[in-house]
Formats: C-alpha cells, sequence, structure tokens
C-alpha cells in the first residue's frame, strides 16, 4: 500500500515542485500507482504521466475539484478522467476564474489586519494567477516572518473567522460529480475526516454524493488519524463506496505525509484502484 498514492499537487495548482519534480519525489518511493490531483485544474497532466512512464510507474490522470455543499466547502478528487472532456474542462475554468477576485479581497483583509502586500507576495508563490489560493498566502506569510509555519498560519489566518478567510461559492457538488463522470472518471470524497461536520451531517453529504454519481471516498489520507481511516472504512462499507489512498502531499516540510506513501487500507475497503483498472496510463513495456 506504500505504493499507492492517488491524491497530491504539483506547482500547477498550490503544490511547491513541477509535475515532474513531484513524480521523481514519489518515485523514490519505488510506488507502484500514482495520481496528480492539482485543484480545479488538469494542466500538469501530461507532464506528470511523462515523467511516471519514465520511472515505469503507472499513473491515473486526476484533479481535485472545489466544492459549495451547503455552507461547506468540500473537494471531490476526480480519478481515471479525460482531461480533454469539454463539460470539465469548461467547469474548472469556470472555477478557476473567480480565484483572483477572491484572492485581492483576502489581501484586503490581511492589510485590515495589519499585513500589507499580502496579495503581491501571495502571487510571488504562483505559477498561474488564475489558481492562487489560501496556501500561496500562507507560504508567502512564513516567507516574510509574519507567521513561523504554514500550520501556524491556518490556525491564526485565512479559515473561517479569522483575518484573510473570504467566503466563496465554488462548484455544485452535483455539477462536479457530472464532470468526473462525464469524463470517464471516478468521484471520491477527499479528506472527509477534515470537514467540520458531525457524523448526521457526513452521512448527508455521503447521500447527496452518491445520489449525485459519486463512489468513493478517501480512508487513507495524509490528515486522517487512525481513528479517521477507520471510521470511513465504515462509512465506505455501509454506502457501498469504494476506498481510495492519498497523502494530500503539497510540498517538503509542510506537515502531512510525503508523497507517495499511504496508510494500507483496512481489509473490508473496496480499492479504488480495482473499478479503474481500465483507465490506469501504464508504461510501454
Amino acid at each position: 500500500m506504500a505504493g499507492i498514492d492517488l491524491h497530491f499537487h504539483s506547482r500547477v495548482s498550490d503544490g511547491a515542485l513541477s509535475p515532474t519534480e513531484v513524480i521523481d519525489r514519489a518515485a523514490a518511493r519505488a510506488p507502484s500507482l500514482l495520481a496528480l490531483t492539482d485543484h480545479d485544474c488538469t494542466a500538469g497532466l501530461a507532464e506528470a504521466a511523462a515523467a511516471a512512464a519514465g520511472h515505469g510507474i503507472d499513473f491515473l490522470n486526476g484533479v481535485e475539484v472545489s466544492v459549495t455543499w451547503g455552507r461547506h466547502t468540500v473537494h471531490i478528487v476526480g480519478l481515471g478522467i479525460d482531461p480533454g472532456f469539454p463539460p470539465l474542462a469548461a467547469g474548472l475554468q469556470r472555477i478557476r476564474d473567480g480565484r483572483v477576485e477572491r484572492a485581492r479581497q483576502m489581501g484586503e483583509s490581511l492589510a485590515a489586519a495589519g499585513i500589507a502586500g499580502a496579495f503581491e507576495g501571495a502571487m510571488r508563490w504562483c505559477d498561474n494567477p488564475d489558481m492562487i489560493g489560501r496556501t500561496h498566502f500562507a507560504r508567502h506569510l512564513v516567507d516574510s516572518g509574519a507567521v513561523k509555519d504554514v500550520r501556524t498560519v491556518f490556525r491564526k489566518f485565512l479559515t473561517p473567522g479569522k483575518p484573510g478567510y473570504v467566503a466563496h461559492d465554488w462548484a455544485g457538488l452535483e455539477d462536479a460529480v457530472g464532470w468526473i463522470t462525464g469524463a470517464g472518471g471516478m468521484a471520491v470524497i477527499a479528506h472527509p475526516g477534515r470537514y467540520d461536520m458531525g457524523r448526521t451531517l457526513i452521512e448527508r453529504l455521503i447521500l447527496d454524493f452518491k445520489a449525485a454519481g459519486g463512489e468513493g471516498v478517501e480512508v487513507a489520507c495524509g490528515s486522517h488519524s487512525l481513528d479517521d481511516m477507520h471510521k470511513f472504512a465504515l462509512h465506505a462499507e455501509r454506502h457501498q463506496l469504494y476506498a481510495s489512498s492519498g497523502s494530500d502531499f503539497h510540498a517538503p516540510g509542510e506537515g502531512g505525509r510525503d508523497v507517495g506513501y499511504t496508510e494500507a487500507l483496512p481489509p473490508l475497503c473496496r480499492p479504488v484502484w480495482q473499478a479503474l483498472s481500465a483507465r490506469i496510463i501504464r508504461p510501454a513495456a
């Protein structure tokens, strides 16, 4: 299991490494299957797939779609997608279109709290301006000395009720799942243990997700405790969902799992990669 990682990021969204560099880093762990899942963007997939092939590693095209569900922001990973599927490409572009204005508002909120120049500073960490997000602000705040590390940033800033947080309407759950399944992929609820929801609300999210055509949930995840992992393994079994695993790696030294590493799924789980075998990009013999 340590050789399967189906959720991590590159500089195309809010990772710190290029698609080639993040695959090279994962390859040091001799993985058997990888999937790059940048936020709301598929521009790094061709490069990542080529890098994986160069290492002899199987690869799945992926994406992580930002979703507004009720008053909550949740993330839906798409695995085994065709990135050229027009409704998916158009939907992701609509999500990206709102990011820069949101980031300007985040900068204004931080300025009101005494931290000037945060928008410009965050932009310097972002290869693609339309992908600017909270992680780029966090890196700037650490680099500028305003905060000691990224974990502290998200305790003091950029989260609901704190300076720098700006609410935003992302894609609808039905739309996001529809884009992914229409593109031939499987929709997976990302890191469910991170959401500020009790059992009843998580159950409702899963039911709405299944009704939209979703089929998987992340069980092994970089931000999940062992208790989280076993709790969501039981959710997967009860709701007949496939189980996925991903490090959610963004950058060296930013906490969580390193890329290419995940915990073993509990035996009761049905792994997503078994259902996605036909979508795996395999290196030429």
